[in-house]
């Protein structure tokens, strides 16, 4: 157990030692699973290998270039805009506190702004979308390792047969984790993309600046469970009331709550169904872990990242109690159904 547990710690220590060479190459994987049915279904139309790669690494480097263009713009205005937007909050946060000591509570003003400063809240805001646009600008290691993915993405199956000895088994968990995976990232997709075009719409009818900004953050903080979308509200709520008052940032509070009601709680779990398989734990755990080892990044692949973990696990024999123990409890409670019924008394 002990050596289990050492060989864990050099495994992560080397993670983490490595990760700016790792990054690039994980999001090149994702990138490639997610690209790889119109890849395939190039390829069933007899589209040479070549030119169907070609023609996918164009596509997803119009929509990198577009991204890339649409946020830039965007956040040089905000960044102008960002001084303004910090003492307007301060001076906000200061008649809060003034109106709340209108009531007897003894509050003072330093222990406030120690504890909560709204200013430095949207100097961090300012900051992590200059390290998204600044990953989004440098981004040719990560297509050159897509675009070479692509081109062996045809033979990976053969070549995992051919080193398992010609059985199917290894074929299957491959095919297993890459279906798992694309269906997860696929369907995600979808949902965040419903997320952003909500928020953006909503928020540019209230009046709120930046709205496709606002929007291209929340359909990327989607991506990370549970707080993603929480953190996505923060700052267009800040920048409503900064802006237009009390009464449109609570509007855009309220929209934020709604987008995240209807599409995290209800549509996303109806059209993935039992499509994650992770409990909402491990999917907590698993987000602190991986965005500890490769940051914000690592948040972002989480969910992928431990599904194939999972999938891994419950291929062999020996470790199929783990992967049990990574499922939902549907899954579990599954599992014991399909059991004889003397072994469920």
């Amino acid at each position: 157990m002990l050596i289990h547990l050492a060989a864990f710690v050099v495994v992560v220590a080397g993670i983490m030692s490595a990760k700016s060479l790792l990054i690039p190459f994980l999001l090149a994987i994702f990138l490639a699973i997610i690209c790889s049915p119109p890849l395939f279904w190039l390829r069933q139309k007899n589209v040479p290998v070549a030119l169907s790669v070609f023609v996918v690494v164009v596509v997803v480097i119009i929509i990198q270039l577009g991204l890339t263009t649409l946020i830039g713009s965007s956040l040089a205005d905000f960044s102008k805009a960002l001084p303004n937007y910090q003492d307007r909050l301060q001076s906000i946060a200061r008649e809060g506190i003034v109106w709340v000591e209108g009531f007897g509570i003894d509050i003072t003003d330093d222990m406030i702004m120690d504890q909560f400063n709204p200013g430095k809240l949207m100097a961090i805001v300012g900051g992590m979308l200059n390290n998204l646009l600044g990953m989004m600008k440098n981004t040719f290691m990560i297509l050159l390792t897509f675009m070479f993915i692509m081109l062996e993405a045809a033979g990976i199956p053969a070549k995992v047969q051919a080193i398992a000895g010609g059985g199917k088994g290894a074929l299957e968990k491959y095919g297993a984790i890459s279906k798992g995976v694309n269906r997860y990232l696929f369907l995600k997709s979808l949902t965040s993309l419903g997320t952003g075009i909500l928020a953006a719409v909503s928020l540019q009818i209230i009046g709120v600046d930046f709205a496709v900004m606002w929007g291209m953050v929340a359909l990327l903080l989607n991506f990370v469970p549970t707080i993603g979308s929480i953190i996505a509200a923060v700052p267009p709520v800040l920048l409503a009331l900064v802006q237009l008052g009390v009464g449109p940032a609570l509007a855009t509070a309220s929209v934020y709550l709604v987008i995240n009601v209807v599409i995290g709680n209800l549509l996303e779990p109806r059209i993935m169904g039992a499509g994650v398989g992770l409990s909402t734990l491990v999917i907590f755990i698993s987000m602190a872990f991986w965005g500890w080892v490769l940051g914000p990044i690592g948040m972002l692949l989480s969910v992928p990242l431990t599904m194939a973990l999972k999938i891994t696990l419950a291929a062999n024999e020996s470790t199929k109690g783990l992967a049990l123990l990574l499922g939902s409890n549907s899954e579990a409670a599954a599992v014991l159904a399909a059991l004889p019924s003397d072994e469920n008394a």
